[in-house]
């Protein structure tokens, strides 16, 4: 059965009855459908004087064609730990549209490791993202307005520095003229569109806490710049109102569940190479309250989203993880080691070997952390004993531990032995978690320490103009923030084609954006767009509804 035939033939339970699993009162769902929910605002804020469960992350080496399985097994490892007895829920982001249409494909798992309704997760589910784009374009357009009634603030109309937002890869937004057709429609300037999860909007709703912490930060959100320099924040042109109104409903997480009726928190779905990559901290933080293992996860490969939610989210939310799952495949390895993806299938154990570096320097790059790490190996059916054994015993010279984990195929019972070695490793109390650098450091030496020590690069190439903007940000109060890496997922390097563990690169800096309400600085590295394009043949082309009513094409 295919992936979406086996999440159309789940027996799902009516949400209510996960909830109550929880704690969660009934009343305090707000439902949509039988089979998903919003957690209230009410409810989050009576669990306040709770003890936190353990928090384990599941991050993954970098992405390949051969596939990895990062969101799999979150739910593969929430399903068992749930198996061995253990009180456990999963904390996952929501699925964008771009992808979904383009190339990547869902996000709710595969095989007998999903996250249901998969259909629904994959397309507009609870509305979050079109209420985080119309919050976002709210603000764009009351920019405009401000400036075409007076300009009260003396905006610099070349110095806007807010862009628009759709959930959609479209390359032919990236940079536009806005305001043409006269003097009725405004003043022209040059603007463009992101993606909607690399929107700031979309990440302030995943770091704050409450609505009054959500409002305050979307009045933080700098805007433009006056002719004096001196920045116009949203709240100058009176937004942050009206975009938490129009974020109350989206800032409550979603609950769902899996394939074995496992509970499981979807909400806020920033991207991890051009945005920080880890759903919200309310949805992490509620499920920590309410179950004795959360298992969530950061997108990509451990240099983005790991790296992402150990420096930023971790920092910014107080969390501090026990333990972190690194998902790796053989295939993937046989990638890295230089095989094409269409000569996978046979045996090749010397081209793991030469693969595993990268497994390595992930390995490497999680234990400056201070976090026990496990690896977890996604099982294909083509994978041979011997590829499996080479593998272990890399990871054993690392230090570290690899397990066999089936959960495609067997669902909970395939990540038992993963489960029990994870509470381990939690329960020994082994984490001594610390951030890899401080909030005083310089935000030119915080680029460059993410980069040597993460990346192993010899050098951060940054002109003088990028030099400057940073000395200016730390002169206004903006120096202690963490900076928010955007680059290629593909490889250490900003060269997507670098496979392994590349060693002696360099990492070009194009731009760097401030992300005042969210609380990062945003570094945009080598030749990453913060909105994608669709590939030469995008999924869209064979999504359809076929004759008996039901979605195609959808995975």
């Amino acid at each position: 059965m295919s992936d979406i035939e086996i999440a159309r033939a789940a027996k799902k339970k009516p949400i209510q009855e996960i909830g109550a699993g929880l704690g969660i009162p009934s009343e305090h769902l707000l439902p949509f459908g039988h089979d998903k929910a919003k957690v209230s605002e009410d409810f989050i804020k009576s669990l306040s004087g709770r003890e936190n469960g353990h928090l384990i992350l599941v991050t993954a080496i970098n992405p390949t064609p051969a596939g990895e399985g990062k969101t799999t097994t979150t739910v593969g490892l929430g399903d068992g730990l749930n198996a061995i007895g253990k009180n456990a829920a999963i904390c996952i982001r929501e699925a964008s549209l771009g992808p979904c249409f383009g190339m990547k494909g869902g996000a709710a798992g595969g095989g007998y490791a999903q996250v249901v309704p998969m259909e629904d997760m994959n397309l507009h589910f609870t509305g979050d993202f079109h209420a985080i784009t119309s919050a976002h374009n709210l603000l764009a357009a009351m920019i405009d307005n401000h400036i075409y009634w007076g300009n009260e603030q003396e905006i610099d109309i070349r110095r806007i520095a807010f862009r628009r937002v759709m959930d959609m890869n479209d390359r032919a937004l990236r940079e536009i003229v806005c305001n043409l057709g006269g003097v009725a429609n405004g003043f022209p300037r040059e603007s463009g569109f992101d993606i909607t999860v690399a929107s700031e909007v979309m990440a302030i709703l995943c770091l704050a806490t409450d609505l009054a912490d959500l409002e305050q930060r979307l009045g933080d959100i700098i805007v433009a710049y006056r002719r004096d320099r001196t920045p116009v924040y949203a709240r100058d042109i009176k937004a942050d109102g009206a975009m938490t109104v129009l974020l109350q409903q989206a800032m409550q997480p979603n609950l769902v569940q899996t394939l074995e009726n496992n509970p499981a928190f979807v909400h806020g779905g920033p991207f991890a190479n051009i945005a920080h990559g880890c759903n919200s901290v309310v949805a992490t933080t509620t499920a920590l309250k309410l179950a004795d293992f959360v298992v969530t996860e950061a997108g990509f490969g451990a240099d983005l989203g790991a790296e992402k939610f150990l420096n930023i989210k971790c920092r910014k939310a107080g969390l501090k993880p026990g333990a972190v799952v690194v998902v790796a495949t053989v295939r993937a390895m046989k990638m890295n080691g230089g095989v094409a993806k269409a000569d996978l299938g046979p045996e090749n154990v010397d081209a793991v070997r030469k693969g595993c570096p990268n497994l390595g320097r992930h390995i490497e790059n999680l234990k400056q952390f201070g976090v026990p790490t496990v690896v977890a190996i996604n099982h294909f059916v083509t994978d041979t004993d011997a590829e499996v054994a080479a593998i272990r015993e890399y990871v054993e010279g690392q230090g570290s531990e690899a397990i066999l984990c089936t959960h495609w195929a067997d669902g909970s019972t395939g990540t038992e032995t993963l489960a029990r070695r994870v509470v381990q490793l939690v329960e020994s109390g082994a984490s001594q978690f610390a951030p890899l650098y401080p909030d005083e450091m310089p935000l030119f030496e915080k680029i460059e320490t993410i980069a040597r020590r993460i990346y192993r690069a010899d050098e951060v190439l940054a002109d003088g103009k990028i030099r400057k903007q940073l000395k200016e940000w730390e002169a206004q109060g903006y120096g202690n923030l963490p900076v928010c890496m955007a680059k290629t997922q593909y490889s250490f390097s900003t060269d997507p084609n670098l496979r392994g563990a590349p060693t002696g690169h360099s990492v070009p800096v194009r731009e760097v954006r401030l992300s005042a309400g969210a609380g990062f600085i945003v570094v945009i590295c080598g030749e990453i767009m913060t909105m994608p394009g669709l590939p030469r043949t995008p999924a869209a082309e064979s999504i359809c509804i076929n004759d008996a009513g039901v979605i195609e094409g959808l995975f």
